[in-house]
């Protein structure tokens, strides 16, 4: 199942060590994208909707570009596919810089999808990589300790963030209004400098992770006979193509709505909390507050890989869909601090939740774990689609009232975890 050809082996324990890394820096990066939003909402008076189209690009490269990767991968190595990821992304974070010098939205947004299709790159090679660095039986905690780092990276990034970024004073609408061409163009060049540094930063940093992954050695996995699934017999034919497994297309359906809920919230986070009505703050100590919210989710899988050595993985995924549907709806219903912690607390919620689902889904594959793969970081674009909606929303009936599309995406969470992420062993009468 699993050989090394390497003349010095290489642990699996140095190999997952070495992945933690990715997880760590395309959690960061991702998440810089809800400070992104707020920033470039204001120094370019966007609506919801227009703001939105931030995770509208970033997202979109994952359903682009995840399943080419997977086909890609039938042809190189996961070691391949993992370099050619990070320099992909580091050229996507170095076009922030013209971006930044024209004051261009539209470069911002090109950046932005340049910067995701080498994360995408990244996430095809890296998830199923990990699940299989290991026994079969341990791959939903395995994965949820790396992504555990991934949460990590996610925790830093809004507080980072909400220094460099967001420390700069940004005027309102109304005052920009009042700006004549000359002092509106150098206004804007001053705001969006303030990405400036910190992706060039990132850029080079990605670079030099490319060099460190061409360099080192990793184990080679041989995917043909893997089995992911170890509570059922083996299937008794061999399906098509991924396609055919109809827990895969449920659960690709539930990293839709998980990425498209976790997302949402995480898009309209720090204009939430700056609402007079939820807690007043100021763009800065927003940004601040959004740490709690991913760093819910970074304590929550730790705790979940713990967990999940005991309680039935699709259980807690169930247990923690229903308590985050409940929390949505207190910060739908309700107002003051109650509410602002209720969706700082639905973080912890989250922090199972992808690991899981991909876990359950790709259970049982076999040779097309990498099909499989494909296809559910393809459903990644559900952070592409969902927020767009909600910023539809918010435009027209409120902020707070536009919640509601991250309820809807729990409750059908809970469905997969209690019933959807059945294997059908085979399907004789």
């Amino acid at each position: 199942m699993i050989k090394d050809t390497d003349t010095q082996q290489t642990s699996y324990a140095g190999s997952l060590t070495s992945l933690t890394t990715l997880f760590f820096i395309w959690g960061f990066i991702t998440c810089l994208n809800d400070i992104l939003i707020p920033h470039l909402k204001a120094v370019f008076t966007l609506s919801y909707t227009q703001a939105m189209l931030v995770q509208f690009c970033f997202f979109t490269a994952y359903f682009v570009v995840s399943i080419p990767s997977g086909y890609l991968l039938k042809k190189i190595s996961y070691k391949t596919g993992i370099v050619m990821g990070l320099s992909i992304a580091s050229v996507g974070c170095l076009l922030f810089y013209p971006a930044a010098s024209q004051h261009c939205y539209a470069l911002f947004l090109v950046a932005l999808f340049v910067l995701a299709s080498g994360i995408t790159l990244l996430q095809v090679a890296a998830n199923p990589y990990v699940t299989l660095l290991g026994k079969p039986e341990t791959a939903s905690s395995r994965l949820t300790i790396t992504q555990a780092f991934n949460s990590l990276g996610t925790t830093i990034a809004p507080y980072f963030g909400a220094l460099i970024v967001l420390a700069s004073a940004v005027k309102s609408a109304e005052d920009i209004a009042k700006l004549n061409s000359v002092e509106l163009t150098a206004y804007q060049a001053i705001q969006s400098a303030a990405v400036q540094i910190p992706y060039l930063g990132l850029a080079a940093m990605l670079l030099m992770m490319a060099v460190v992954f061409a360099l080192i050695k990793l184990p080679i996995i041989q995917a043909v006979d893997v089995e992911f699934d170890t509570t059922t017999p083996t299937p008794l034919e061999t399906k098509a193509s991924a396609w055919a497994y109809q827990h895969l297309v449920l659960g690709a359906v539930g990293i839709f709505m998980y990425v498209g809920a976790e997302v949402c919230i995480g898009s309209f986070l720090i204009n939430f909390l700056t609402e007079p009505k939820i807690a007043g703050l100021s763009l800065v100590e927003a940004g601040k507050y959004a740490t709690f919210y991913w760093g819910g989710a970074m304590v929550g899988r730790f705790l979940g890989a713990a967990l999940m050595q005991k309680v039935a993985a699709n259980k807690l995924l169930t247990f923690n869909a229903l308590v985050a549907v409940i929390l949505v709806m207190t910060a739908v219903m309700g107002a003051g601090h109650l509410v602002m912690w209720a969706v700082l607390a639905v973080g912890l919620c989250n922090s199972i939740m992808f690991p899981t689902i991909f876990s359950l889904a790709i259970n049982g594959l076999g040779k097309h774990a990498r099909q499989g793969s494909g296809i559910l970081c393809t459903a990644i674009v559900g952070g592409a689609i969902l927020p767009l909606i909600q910023g539809v929303f918010a435009d027209s009936v409120g902020i707070q009232s536009a919640f509601v599309i991250p309820v809807l995406c729990y409750a059908y969470i809970a469905f997969y975890g209690y019933r959807g992420h059945r294997l059908i062993v085979h399907q004789h009468d």
